[in-house]
């Protein structure tokens, strides 16, 4: 089943809401205690360029995915620093936005265009986040004309 506009509405929403990022890795290990225990929270793993999820995470596979994104993310951000995960809260998030450490950009910065999160993690169903953030048909034939 797919999202609904008003769905697809709200997800892109909290998805350009403000976010706190998680500077040190502690705050990470908190963050991740924090999501294996709220219980009465469902979960939906989305891997940005896959198919959004149409059912959240069940609790073993969100405690086995944050187990495989922490130890991914340690190894390939090896930094004395986090700085690629960013909550909407440390004390009750609901939206959580994990960027690849091998493409940054200015994620940590401001952009008009940043790039995508690798990963998302939402209590709301995700909608296909490239598709939705794609520039409009004018801007690309506006592009087209300046290359061709």
């Amino acid at each position: 089943m797919a999202a609904t506009t008003i769905e697809s509405a709200e997800f892109l929403d909290l998805f350009r809401d403000r976010f706190r990022g998680v500077l040190r890795w502690h705050e990470l290990d908190s963050l991740w205690s924090t999501l294996r225990t709220q219980s009465r929270k469902s979960w939906f793993i989305y891997a940005v360029g896959s198919a959004p999820p149409i059912h959240s995470a069940s609790a073993a596979e969100l405690d086995r995915f944050l187990t495989k994104i922490d130890s991914l993310l340690r190894k390939e951000h090896d930094e004395d620093y986090c700085g690629v995960v960013y909550a909407d809260s440390f004390d009750d998030p609901e939206f959580i936005k994990i960027f690849d450490p091998n493409n940054l950009g200015v994620s940590c910065g401001f952009s008009d265009n940043p790039p995508l999160p690798g990963w998302v993690l939402s209590t709301t169903a995700p909608i296909d986040l490239p598709m939705a953030t794609a520039p409009t048909a004018s801007r690309r034939r506006w592009w087209n004309k300046i290359f061709s």
